[in-house]
């Protein structure tokens, strides 16, 4: 049996890279991914169809050199509300006067600007709160009206052209996916994405529509960051296939001393339900213009780290910032060094959920329990749809998970997943086989030497969804 030499990580929490103008050449994404990003995310706000497909094409190139399976999340613009343009392109308004938001497209002042959005005026009532441009002026409705809100200012500023409104304190009638992104979405999956971040997720039905749309194609992650999701959450998390913890619009609507009580909570969902969660939005923000980041910076990543969640994020870091491959570099570094901590380790198995009541999920909280008993060095599922890694992934086991599929796609989905390598071997037909190959894989990819112990779980007969109900110990001579 010979040994290849293979990338693989050296910790379990992934790492998400979004890709932009200072990230776009195959070079540097290329270096972004031995820096240690897991999944790359575009980020259909900005950018156009040229440029994303590009990204596409040079990811898989990069896959295809590599050898490793690579993930990528496109992530769609959702609603975006903003008030309309100014005369002056800026007015300056001060705490207790009063201010008008209307249906009138003509250009605003001091006193008025236009809000294009019929739904706000009539979902809001007296006493509703409008945050602007992300939070930094408040205004509270007095008086609603059919074509206008007549409000009063609570926190005063300057209010420039096109600047976003955000309503915390009432569900909008208005759907999750605009129509750009359907068209975005379309453009996604005819690529081959893995992945389609759902914006400004309110109901299970935003996330029942963006399926509908994906065909079954790509994952569902919805990104939580509006208190109305919050109301549904574990309703919301059953129906994604993963999610997203949007600290940014999360951060506007909620005051701040809730937003870490919110991410602790979505964590803990996703985990309980077995579905992957990204942390994203800020976590190494200065690196954006500084080569290192803040040591509260540091700190929140190892939170998310120590919070079991599956994957942290980087946007603005690496999308346009001027250190992209020192952030990607810092990030990896913090989740190592927190990963070999022995409190991370204890609370890892004390937070670890209830196992799903059924034969596969039985089969997976025994493997990751009988890999520590018998100091194997990595547990091997074959899954042929992801589920089975997923399973194992959710016990968060001592040793890597080394996920075997057939289908590459299938392999690029669990990208996002705790401790999860994915790796494309031919079909199996009986379990000897499958020991066989386990064994053979997990040397060749760097995670068992000779005289090593591993995991096999698998399920027969093979290529069938949902039958995990065999568990073996292999030796390698």
């Amino acid at each position: 049996m010979s040994r290849h030499a293979a990338l693989h990580r050296h910790r379990r929490t992934k790492i998400v890279a979004t890709l932009g103008p200072a990230s776009s050449e195959p070079d540097m994404i290329a270096r972004l991914f031995a820096l240690g990003a897991d999944v790359f995310r575009l980020n259909f706000s900005h950018g156009n169809y040229e440029d994303h497909a590009a990204r596409i094409a040079a990811i898989r190139a990069l896959e295809k050199q590599s050898g490793q399976v690579i993930g990528i999340l496109a992530d769609v613009q959702g609603p975006k509300l903003r008030v309309g343009r100014f005369g002056g392109g800026v007015v300056h308004l001060s705490a207790g006067q009063s201010f008008t938001l209307d249906l009138d497209p003509s250009p605003g002042n001091v006193k008025r600007v236009s809000l294009m959005h019929p739904e706000i005026i009539a979902a809001a009532r007296a006493g509703t709160s409008l945050l602007l441009d992300d939070g930094k002026l408040r205004l509270r409705v007095r008086h609603q009206r059919p074509a206008s809100l007549e409000c009063e200012v609570v926190t005063g500023g300057p209010l420039s052209d096109r600047k976003g409104v955000n309503v915390p304190d009432v569900a909008l009638d208005i759907p999750a996916l605009t129509a750009k992104d359907c068209a975005d979405i379309a453009f996604a999956i005819e690529h081959g994405v893995d992945f389609i971040g759902l914006s400004f997720v309110q109901r299970v039905q935003d996330v029942l529509d963006a399926r509908a749309l994906t065909g079954g194609r790509a994952l569902i992650v919805a990104k939580l960051e509006k208190p109305q999701a919050m109301v549904e959450l574990d309703a919301v998390v059953a129906a994604a296939d993963a999610v997203m913890v949007a600290r940014g619009d999360l951060g506007v609507e909620l005051p701040p001393e809730e937003v870490p009580l919110a991410q602790k909570r979505i964590v803990a969902a996703a985990r309980a339900a077995g579905k992957p969660v990204i942390v994203a939005t800020q976590m190494l923000e200065s690196m954006i213009s500084a080569p290192a980041p803040t040591r509260a910076e540091a700190s929140d990543v190892a939170t998310a780290v120590f919070d079991g969640a599956d994957a942290v994020m980087l946007s603005a870091e690496t999308a346009s910032g001027q250190y992209p491959l020192e952030a990607v570099g810092m990030m990896d570094r913090i989740v190592t060094r927190v990963e070999q901590d022995g409190g991370w380790r204890k609370l890892m198995d004390q937070s670890r959920p209830e196992a799903e009541v059924s034969v596969s999920g039985a089969i997976a909280a025994a493997a990751a329990a009988v890999a520590r008993v018998v100091d194997a060095k990595v547990i091997c599922a074959f899954t042929a749809s992801g589920a089975s890694a997923l399973r194992v992934a959710k016990e968060r086991p001592v040793v890597p998970i080394l996920g075997i599929v057939t289908d590459i796609t299938v392999g690029r989905k669990l990208c996002l997943a705790w401790g999860v390598h994915a790796v494309v071997a031919p079909d199996m037909r009986t379990m000897t086989e499958a020991v066989a190959r386990a064994l053979k894989l997990a040397f060749e990819k760097g995670f068992a030497c000779s005289g090593e112990n591993i995991v096999v779980a698998a399920g027969m007969p093979f290529g069938q969804t949902g039958a995990t109900n065999a568990l073996r110990v292999a030796h390698l001579p």
